[in-house]
């Protein structure tokens, strides 16, 4: 793989049993099953390829609350005090750190609605700070400009992408769960409207519990079940350069032409913001009429893609069979080629804002897909008319520092506890009707 990411031992054997089985080892599925072996309950995380190998690998590592979506800013605000919990308590280390995330602008536009999202946080106790000109060009000296103001969200902070996903798995493994990769599931067996099992390609798990947490694979996969799930994915780009000992840069800058963050090893990860290609799919041309609205609203950012898509599987109509191998274990990584031009059009814009990138080399390039839902809001609940089974997927482009926060959400669902905040601005049976609400903004 082009990104970094660290390796995990999958557990042998496959249980015949579990409680609970989690179907995808990106971040929400290793959180999910990480607080359901919390509780006791005996958990099997089945992954067909490798934890964290896809989208929970390949983003910028962002864990804010800043310009959140109404819907989404009760989730990412106790995911921040989560990610801290989870060190304190699991001993293991995701790289996340509260430093603070840095906007700079010079658009009257654009902090004009930062300063509006500042004063809608104020109503939900999140505390963010309007920078003056003087303040936003003390704060991005690294960048060697002036600039008209900013924004600083001081509680805010990052995980490290190559980290994050297989640490939680491992403490889920050390509370007494399975964590198996390279074990594709293939579907669920259903007996009087109730999950009765999970129908994986190393044999069948029987449980009553089912969370399906596969990122792009979400949409085809219920489709086998009969559930429609509208989902898009976009393939936005990456690039990591190596900067040159003592340069004085921002640990994570945000800006309209480029973002930057640190990473453990002192790397930095550059992208820009919202850029991406849609790779045309059987698929996206299904969901096409409900997706116009925030294609609409993005279309300054989106382009056209190619075969990418196609290739990797994800987005297919086909049905499958239990007893045969499936698209999943085709393409086992979604790992879609980089965009050639924004990879060159982001270094070149990394370099022109940091003076102390000059003269680095891009280390490496990588490509991940976003899968979005129409509005941009992850759908997270039990589907109607499956008993036990719980869609969480969608989470278009947010899921990794919300993560935490999600997974806590899904296990009070499955356990019938006092949800950790209100579940229902995610159920995914509303887009099942002709209005689901307004495209996020953020």
């Amino acid at each position: 793989m082009p990104q970094p990411l660290r390796t995990l031992e999958t557990s042998q054997p496959l249980p015949t049993h579990a409680d609970a089985v989690v179907i995808g080892g990106g971040i929400i599925g290793v959180f999910t099953a990480y607080y359901l072996a919390r509780r006791g309950l005996s958990v099997a995380l089945v992954e067909k390829g490798l934890i964290g190998a896809e989208q929970s690998s390949r983003n910028w590592g962002w864990c804010r609350q800043q310009n959140r979506d109404a819907r989404e800013l009760p989730m990412a605000t106790r995911s921040l005090d989560l990610w801290a919990q989870f060190a304190a308590d699991s001993g293991e280390d995701t790289g996340f750190q509260r430093y603070g995330l840095l906007y700079l602008s010079d658009d009257e536009g654009e902090l004009s609605g930062w300063a509006n999202w500042r004063d809608f946080a104020k109503t939900m106790g999140v505390t963010t700070h309007m920078l003056t000109g003087t303040q936003a060009t003390e704060r991005g000296r690294g960048t060697g400009r002036a600039w008209r103001g900013g924004v600083f969200s001081p509680s805010d902070g990052t995980a490290d992408p190559s980290k994050a996903a297989p640490a939680v798995a491992a403490a889920v493994q050390k509370l007494g769960g399975s964590v198996h990769q390279h074990c594709a599931a293939r579907g669920i067996e259903v007996q009087g409207g109730q999950v009765c099992g999970v129908v994986t390609e190393a044999g069948t798990i029987r449980t009553r519990s089912v969370v399906f947490s596969g990122g792009a694979w979400a949409s085809s996969f219920c489709r086998q079940l009969g559930i429609r799930f509208p989902q898009a994915t976009v393939r936005q780009s990456i690039i990591r350069v190596v900067p040159v000992d003592g340069a004085d840069l921002p640990d994570a800058l945000h800006t309209t032409r480029v973002s930057a963050t640190r990473r453990s090893d002192g790397s930095y990860a550059l992208a820009i913001s919202g850029r991406g290609r849609v790779d045309p799919t059987p698929q996206l041309l299904r969901f096409a009429p409900q997706f116009l609205p925030m294609f609409a609203k993005r279309w300054r950012n989106i382009r056209p893609g190619g075969l990418e898509g196609v290739r990797g599987g994800h987005e297919t109509l086909a049905r499958w069979r239990l007893d045969a191998p499936t698209p999943m274990e085709r393409m086992r990584i979604l790992d879609p080629l980089p965009d050639a031009a924004a990879v060159q059009q982001t270094h070149q814009r990394a370099i022109e804002l940091l003076p102390a990138l000059r003269g680095t080399g891009i280390a490496n390039a990588w490509a991940g897909f976003v899968d979005s839902t129409p509005d941009g809001v992850p759908g997270i609940g039990e589907v109607p008319g499956i008993g036990g089974f719980i869609l969480a997927a969608g989470f278009s482009g947010h899921g990794f520092g919300i993560g935490p926060g999600a997974g806590h959400l899904i296990a009070d669902l499955v356990t019938g506890a006092k949800p950790i905040f209100d579940p229902a601005p995610y159920r995914p049976e509303r887009f099942s009707s002709s209005s689901w609400g307004k495209v996020a903004d953020f």
